[in-house]
């Protein structure tokens, strides 16, 4: 950032202002963080343009899920997050605790746990996925896979098999780029190995290159990639996308004779794939086939062997490496707070302006995990900083908040979960990594109170009680939906997509009894499916802003004032 910007706003606002953990990265602009590259990308990339049109597709793909339905976006359609209210309820990551499948959320069951009712049932707000299924094998041409019915204790509602529900709350893919690990408990490696989340912990992860007329196994490892470590495991995730047993081969045989985003609209002014849509608007034209995708994206050593079915083998690599390519584009750097960093004095409002200085002062405490441009402790830039141990989570970004109990869920280890980034934090609701808070002023008065389970050492040094008063605390809410920016809000490039179906629950057929779904014999114990419609946008996005979560649970925007009200059925 160029001192004669920065410098009048340090003299408005005050210097100390600026200051965050000691050593930790200065507040600026996001636009002034530089996006981590991949070094040694070349060897296996040829065509980064085309690597991010591969990407895009694979992300929005519902035939990527074994049930056909399900995509990376399912639970990343909404601000790169998640707001939808029904059938969201998981037990805890290491509970058995019963809960009520396809219950409807409302604002009155927000916060989840309140002082004087800590030992009640401990549930978390996650993600619907796909049934609990055996995999049997892919039925070519068909986006559904062939499998069975598991019957599940935890899933189920008076014997009708429910979708399961992830049992973390799904956090935002925007600007994720700028974070050394990915997931809420870091598992996905730094390093990809072109086949697993974990990097170098997998030791046995190989891919096959065809080199001077031979198809060898070899080793993969490129840094700075935990987007694609991240990407390779929810594809395969038996709660997430997968039946139980399917691996990735199958993944590739199945999308390797499907057309890309072949039951979706895809808009001839989508900023990536509108030059590759189907004149029909659903889908990729038919000459943009994944197979032809691929061989444009990646060096022909990792495809081009005659024998062998090479591009089915190494076909983790070019997941993993597209959709983080897609991903690393999905960067909000224009919020209200840039543009005020920039030199735009009137981009904050008075309350907005002392809600920053609240942010930053020693009072609220929030730059002890909040820090820098990124607006977390686990990025890029906090690595940076004098005596940063990768060993340390609290270093590293991940910190004990009290949130769930340790026995619950263990994170990082020892209750330490990863520190979200608060850009766009208006739209990516329920908060936290169990999702128990339904909005900003609620995880307000969660800090005020010190949090809700500080039992063995669950709540980390620094991060005591704030030191706000209630206008005070108005004013830090403020300043946090000053880091929206408004492509974000509005869908515009690079955050508009093809259209998908969600499933947002179950129909009943009665009170308390769900509907069977008889579409298909194999699947006779699944629960009927209610389909809720995310439009296609092109990259000049939607007139209506997004929804929040607390506008969703209220009814607010249902009238079309609001983007993904959740309203509009779909037949996926």
């Amino acid at each position: 950032m160029q001192t004669k910007t920065f410098l009048p706003i340090l003299l408005a606002i005050g210097e100390a202002a600026f200051a965050q953990r000691p050593g930790g990265p200065p507040l600026t602009s996001l636009k002034a963080v530089p996006v981590p590259t991949v070094p040694g990308l070349e060897q296996y990339v040829r065509d980064e343009k085309a690597l991010v049109v591969l990407g895009k597709a694979l992300f929005w793909d519902m035939q990527a899920g074994s049930d056909g339905k399900t995509a990376c976006a399912s639970c990343h359609f909404h601000a790169g997050a998640d707001h939808r209210v029904q059938n969201q309820l998981a037990p805890p990551h290491t509970s058995t605790a019963g809960i009520t499948p396809n219950r409807t959320l409302t604002a009155a069951d927000f916060p989840f746990h309140r002082p004087g009712n800590l030992g009640a049932p401990r549930e978390v707000a996650g993600s619907a996925g796909t049934f609990q299924r055996t995999f049997f094998d892919v039925v070519t041409g068909a986006a559904e896979e062939d499998g069975a019915d598991l019957f599940s204790n935890r899933f189920n509602l008076n014997g009708r098999q429910t979708r399961q529900v992830t049992s973390r709350n799904t956090p935002s893919v925007i600007n994720a780029v700028f974070n050394v690990r990915n997931f809420w408990d870091g598992r996905a490696s730094n390093i990809f190995n072109g086949v697993s989340p974990g990097g170098d912990e997998d030791s046995a992860a190989r891919v096959l290159a065809w080199r001077d007329g031979q198809l060898a196994p070899e080793r993969v490892r490129l840094v700075n990639s935990s987007l694609a470590s991240q990407a390779v495991g929810p594809v395969l995730n038996e709660i997430e996308m997968s039946y139980t047993g399917r691996n990735f081969t199958k993944v590739a045989e199945k999308l390797l004779a499907l057309r890309p985003l072949g039951r979706q609209a895809v808009s001839a002014e989508d900023s990536v794939l509108g030059d590759y849509a189907d004149p029909s608007g659903v889908g990729l034209a038919a000459e943009h086939s994944y197979r032809r995708l691929i061989e444009t994206a990646f060096d022909p050593a990792y495809w081009a062997a005659p024998e062998g079915n090479q591009m089915v083998a190494n076909f983790s690599l070019y997941w993993g490496l597209a959709i983080q390519a897609y991903e690393a584009t999905l960067i909000s750097n224009d919020s209200r707070l840039d543009q005020f960093l920039e030199g735009n004095t009137q981009a904050l409002t008075t309350l907005e302006q002392q809600g920053m200085r609240e942010f930053l002062g020693g009072g609220s405490q929030c730059t002890q995990c909040h820090q820098g441009a990124e607006f977390t402790g686990a990025s890029f830039s906090n690595t940076r900083r004098p005596g940063f141990n990768p060993a340390n989570p609290r270093d590293a970004g991940f910190f004990r908040t009290a949130v769930t109990p340790i026995e619950d869920d263990p994170g990082f280890g020892n209750g330490a979960f990863k520190s979200p980034g608060l850009r766009n934090v208006e739209f990516t609701g329920p908060y936290f990594h169990d999702g128990g808070q339904a909005t900003l002023e609620q995880v307000m008065d969660f800090y005020a109170r010190n949090g809700d389970f500080r039992a063995g050492g669950n709540l980390g040094p620094g991060i005591g009680q704030i030191r706000l008063n209630p206008q005070e605390r108005t004013a830090v809410v403020a300043f946090m939906k000053a880091l929206t920016d408004d492509r974000v809000r509005y869908q515009r490039a690079p955050f508009d997509h093809p259209s998908l179906c969600i499933p947002t629950g179950h129909e009943e057929a009665a009170e308390g009894i769900l509907a069977a779904d008889t579409t298909d014999g194999r699947f006779a114990s699944s629960a009927l499916d209610r389909w809720a419609l995310i439009p296609a946008v092109g990259r000049n996005g939607d007139t209506a802003p997004l929804q929040t979560f607390d506008e969703l649970l209220r009814g607010i925007g249902n009238d079309g004032s609001r983007a993904h009200n959740l309203t509009q059925a779909c037949a996926p």
